[in-house]
């Protein structure tokens, strides 16, 4: 399992200029959703930035994220 704390690190730490929140959609610590705002983002369709988001998680997502819902836009 992972919290929505580790999820905002993990990602923080790839994006540190980002603002990102994520929360347990179930309660069950496996299903997120995840909303992130970003410089990065900018003049990057949203597929895009999605890619990067779950580049970040790809590791967590092979055993202890299932589900993600994912809002990302540029700052």
């Amino acid at each position: 399992m992972i919290t929505p704390q580790e999820i905002e690190k993990l990602i923080l730490a790839a994006m540190p200029d980002s603002e990102v929140k994520a929360s347990d959609m179930t309660g069950t610590s496996d299903h997120f959703e995840i909303q992130v705002i970003s410089k990065d983002f900018r003049g990057l369709p949203l597929m895009e930035q999605h890619k990067m988001i779950f580049t970040i998680l790809e590791k967590e997502m092979e055993d202890r994220i299932h589900a993600v819902k994912l809002k990302t836009r540029p700052a």
